[in-house]
């Protein structure tokens, strides 16, 4: 079972499991992927609910007993009589007050939390994910221990399944914060709030899976007037499955966090654009520098030897001469020239061991917010374990952007789900990656020429993009070609070597 991947990991241990169930130190943190969580596991009811129980059972224990004594001994006359009457009269009385201050205490402990709930200075959701944790709970009896690949082939069920996590009440920060007319604009199922772009959804499953303590993740909400957010939701998780029933998730706006965020990221890549500027400026009068040189010595030598040629008597020795100094300026350029194209060539990139399923997701980190805006939703899969390969985790971490905006863009004008699913496989020596979405896909006359440099079937487009992805995947030792999906969106493949 993979971890959850965040932009706002937490550290928070999985939870341990049961210690009956696994016969093991029931204090041990570790988690094993052939084993169920602990909510799945735990006994039902909590210890407070057991010793409520318990003291249910005990009352009647005391008091009908006390109650036979009392009336027995109202009956008798003895002095013996009567004490044990008096007896059991003060144990039903202090029975009864014990019950009442319990009763009182409970409701005290449910209005103190309810005031906290009301008051809390960030927005607070009580959900009922019930039907979330049947779900879970089934699948990983069933013996499904990937749930990301799991439902990544299923999108549907998934859209099903979040359709039936249920908001049950907002506080009344929630409310203020975002204008909203009241609490009503948020109850109800969470896939009305939660757009189909979302990927986080898929994370909580993979959470409860697991049997994390913590969840923590950013995901964009549809607001009561309609508008998007970013929002950075954070929950503890159930202990057991009644705990699904009402799981409380703080959730703070990280909008305006994102925008400044994106406007540091413009005005960085416009320093590194004038940087750019200025150094292909410096390299300019540079090049112009040492050809300007040699140019000029080609030019007086060619000029110096016609005039030898052109004498009444030409002196053949001197023209040689000018001659072979026009050739080692010619030289002198040439090598000028080579030594430009060596610096501004693709040098040979330092390899690393690299997660080719890392990769693949913080290449959708990055074009996220582009993928939203064309309604894409990625579907990242893992089959098995993937070893890892010796490549240049910047390489091809633009193939992978290269391909998702692509897919995006396809499917533009497409109705319905807009899926794009990216699955990682192990393939003996190699590790396979495909890319499918749900488009038009690509006519197969067409096939052969889409990686071809300046062929673009996109208005403006530069036709490079593809081009660069093939030459990327051809310098790691892999190769990369598409072909129809199985939907009929266009597939795209590559693979890679294991290192070594």
């Amino acid at each position: 079972m993979r971890q959850v991947f965040s932009r706002w990991p937490s550290r928070a241990t999985p939870s341990a499991r049961v210690e009956r169930a696994v016969g093991r130190d029931s204090g041990a943190q570790g988690i094993d992927d052939d084993r169920l969580p602990a909510w799945m596991l735990a006994e039902p009811d909590s210890r407070a609910g057991a010793w409520l129980r318990a003291f249910g059972r005990a009352v009647p224990l005391v008091l009908v007993p006390a109650a036979l004594a009392y009336v027995a001994g109202a009956n008798r006359d003895d002095a013996d009589a009567r004490l044990a009457g008096a007896v059991a009269a003060l144990a039903i009385v202090g029975a009864t007050i014990l019950a009442a201050r319990l009763a009182q205490a409970r409701a005290a402990s449910a209005a103190g939390l309810e005031a906290i709930f009301e008051r809390a200075g960030i927005s607070m959701w009580r959900e009922d994910w019930s039907a979330v944790g049947d779900a879970v709970a089934a699948l990983r009896r069933a013996g499904v221990v990937d749930l990301e690949s799991h439902f990544a082939a299923r999108p549907e069920a998934l859209r099903a399944l979040r359709a039936r996590v249920i908001i049950r009440d907002v506080n009344r920060f929630t409310v203020e914060e975002t204008g909203a007319a009241g609490k009503d604009a948020y109850l109800g199922p969470l896939d009305r709030l939660l757009p189909d772009t979302d990927q986080t959804f898929v994370q909580w499953l993979v959470a409860f899976g697991r049997g994390d303590r913590f969840f923590r993740s950013e995901a964009h909400v549809v607001r009561a007037d309609g508008r998007e957010a970013d929002m950075l939701f954070t929950a503890m998780l159930p202990r057991d499955r009644a705990g699904f029933a009402d799981i409380l998730v703080t959730a703070l706006d990280v909008t305006g966090f994102k925008q400044a965020q994106k406007r540091f990221a413009v005005a960085d890549t416009e320093l590194a654009r004038a940087s750019r500027i200025t150094t292909v400026g410096a390299l300019s009068a540079s090049i112009a520098h040492e050809v300007n040189s040699p140019l000029a010595a080609i030019l007086a030598n060619a000029q110096a030897g016609l005039r030898w040629l052109r004498r009444p008597q030409p002196d053949l020795a001197e023209a040689t001469a000018a001659l072979d100094d026009v050739v080692a300026e010619a030289s002198r350029a040439r090598d000028v020239i080579a030594r430009t194209r060596s610096y501004l060539g693709n040098a040979p990139r330092a390899s690393a061991p690299v997660d080719l399923l890392r990769v693949a997701r913080e290449a959708n980190l990055l074009v996220e917010g582009e993928l939203r805006l064309h309604r894409a939703a990625v579907h990242i899969a893992a089959e098995g374990e993937i070893p890892l390969i010796a490549a240049d985790a910047i390489g091809l971490q633009q193939v992978f952007v290269n391909l998702l905006l692509n897919a995006a863009q396809a499917m533009a004008e497409a109705d319905g789900p807009r899926d794009i699913t990216v699955t990682i496989r192990a393939a003996g020596s190699q590790v396979a990656v495909d890319v499918i979405d749900t488009g038009p896909g690509i006519a197969p006359e067409r096939r052969a020429r889409i990686f071809e440099p300046f062929h673009s079937t996109k208005a403006g487009g530069m036709g490079m993009g593809l081009a660069i992805c093939r030459n990327l995947v051809d310098a790691h030792g892999g190769d990369l070609w598409v072909d129809a999906g199985p939907g009929g969106g266009a597939a795209f493949h590559f693979c890679l070597p294991v290192a070594a």
